[in-house]
């Protein structure tokens, strides 16, 4: 890595703390930040919003009743920040709590947001036709009431830890007068929902999809408006033509920069990285199933040809080339961000000769002599999916590629843009792919990601791998009621994932973002960047042509 990208870091290092201790006090209103993304939003509504980018349109013209406070706590309520609820109390058993909603919260078309818009939410999330991937969180909630069109209660089957910041983070209230009329079975494809009207900072204007999304600030927004008149996000399959619009002064704001990117970062400070915390983590995921046929896929489905194949790739040296010291190997299906992380834990090692001799007992075998194994006339051979927008992951696919053909194995990477990355991973239609995750500050995702698949797990677990042991382990932990005995479950769950090999665990990255000197940022919040884009300002002595005001849809 060349020496321009140290002095980078150093520099960055000295911003986050800035940023930091800034809080509200950020500048005068007004601008347009542009955000360079590498995926578009796959959904505007927001049961199924699965990416980040989703996530980052919907939370921004959507709000939550209350939101993570800075410290990220997960258990109980302490630190979580009042949004559409101004305040909540729990009864003596902590089996309810009642939110008392903002009266001065309304949705864009200015009608009330009420306790029937919050009862509707949840119905929503909770209906299997919906089928939103996150309901499966929402299965410790008895029931809502609401005595007053002000008040909810939530009523819960059973206390646990997280059980406050579960239904918070989850569950956003949507527009019951707009969208109860419709069909559950429908709301996915609704122009209602194409044409969102939320009760966040920003609303919605226009959207070309994979190549731009325009929100406009909310004048009216109850918490009071945002510094910025809007935000647009600029959309590019490509993942240097992302950076390159942020190094061109096309645009503001880019969620990641990677290591390529320093070295090409202006001298004249025109673009600093500014580091943040992250709950990222990279892999490749074996495909248990055959494409295209129900029946076990005749390489990944056998786990000892799938350990055999994680300890043929040097992690560390893989890392090293591809990131230098910006990430860490990864350890197993979590971030050691994640307050139950285990950096004891046994990981597979590197190791060709074992590993050689493992494929060698399993009938893989090189006969003819072409530097390719194979059994029962089938080559070792299989294609790794890789999204286009993610230099890293394709970087990371060409090191594995060669040192798995060291051993006899053949690897065809196929690239494609990030939405039908997205969509051939949602459908099974690969071998393997180079998948990363943002997870959340509670480990509760790890059954949608790891889970077996079916009802209440297991909705993102593409290579539908499936252990009873670490389902067991799992469901043990969410339903502990202290967080020593949630970490001893999940010790066992994470340990289960390793052994078995769904996946090879590849890195956590360390997180920079890229920002314009025009743009003045708040703390960028490890599991979404955007959480405090209402309190960014762009300097009036640097605006241009593409600040004018954004306008909102009619």
């Amino acid at each position: 890595m060349k020496p321009i990208v140290l002095r980078h870091l150093a520099f960055a290092a000295l911003i986050v703390v800035a940023v930091a201790c800034r809080g509200r006090d950020l500048g005068p209103s007004g601008g347009v930040l542009v955000v360079s993304a590498g995926a578009d939003a796959e959904s505007l509504f927001p049961p199924g919003a699965v990416g980040s980018q989703s996530r980052a349109v919907t939370e921004l013209i959507y709000d939550k009743l209350a939101d993570i406070g800075p410290g990220l706590n997960t258990i109980g309520d302490v630190g979580f920040v009042p949004k559409l609820a101004r305040s909540w109390e729990w009864a003596p058993d902590s089996l309810t709590v009642t939110f008392h909603l903002d009266p001065r919260a309304r949705w864009h078309d200015g009608k009330q947001v009420t306790a029937a818009d919050v009862r509707y939410a949840f119905r929503v999330w909770t209906d299997s036709a919906v089928g939103a991937v996150q309901r499966v969180a929402l299965r410790n909630v008895d029931s809502l009431s609401s005595p007053d069109p002000l008040t909810v209660r939530v009523h819960f089957h059973e206390r646990t830890p997280e059980q406050f910041y579960t239904f918070v983070y989850t569950l956003i209230p949507l527009p019951a007068h707009r969208l109860a009329t419709i069909a559950d079975t429908a709301l996915h494809n609704a122009p209602e929902v194409r044409n969102p009207v939320g009760s966040g900072p920003f609303r919605f204007v226009s959207w070309t999809p994979r190549v731009r999304l325009e929100l406009a600030s909310n004048s009216a927004y109850y918490a009071g408006p945002p510094r910025l008149d809007g935000v647009v996000f600029l959309v590019a399959a490509q993942g240097a033509t992302v950076a390159a619009r942020l190094i061109a002064g096309e645009a503001d704001f880019l969620e990641t920069l990677a290591p390529p990117d320093f070295a090409a970062l202006p001298a004249d400070g025109a673009v600093r990285a500014v580091a943040y915390g992250g709950f990222d983590y990279a892999f490749v995921q074996f495909n248990l199933r055959e494409p295209g046929a129900d029946r076990p896929h005749p390489i990944f489905a056998d786990a000892e040809t799938r350990r055999a194949l994680t300890m043929a790739v040097n992690r560390v040296q893989l890392v090293r080339s591809v990131f230098d010291t910006l990430a860490s190997p990864a350890i197993g299906p979590f971030s050691r961000t994640q307050w139950t992380a285990d950096t004891t834990l046994r990981s597979l090692p590197f190791d060709v000769a074992r590993a050689t001799r493992t494929l060698d007992s399993l009938g893989w075998r090189d006969l003819d002599g072409d530097g390719l194994r194979e059994r029962g006339g089938r080559a070792l051979a299989f294609s790794l999916l890789v999204p286009a927008s993610s230099r890293t992951r394709q970087s990371a696919a060409v090191l594995m590629q060669a040192q798995l053909k060291a051993i006899g194995v053949r690897v065809t990477i196929e690239q494609v843009d990030f939405n039908a990355f997205l969509d051939r991973a949602q459908r099974g239609a690969f071998d393997a792919l180079v998948g990363g995750v943002r997870t959340n500050p509670s480990p509760r995702g790890v059954r949608d990601m790891w889970g077996s698949y079916g009802e209440g797990r297991g909705a993102q677990n593409w290579g539908r791998w499936s252990n009873a042991t670490f389902d067991a382990q799992v469901d043990s932990a969410l339903a502990a009621t202290t967080p020593d005995q949630v970490r001893r479950h999940f010790r066992v769950a994470y340990q289960a994932a390793i052994d078995d090999a769904p996946a090879i665990w590849l890195y956590e990255p360390r997180l920079f973002a890229g920002v314009h000197r025009r743009l003045t940022v708040g703390p960028l919040r490890p599991d979404a960047w955007w959480a405090s884009v209402a309190t960014w300002s762009i300097d009036p002595a640097q605006r241009l042509p593409r600040d004018r005001r954004a306008a909102p849809a009619p």
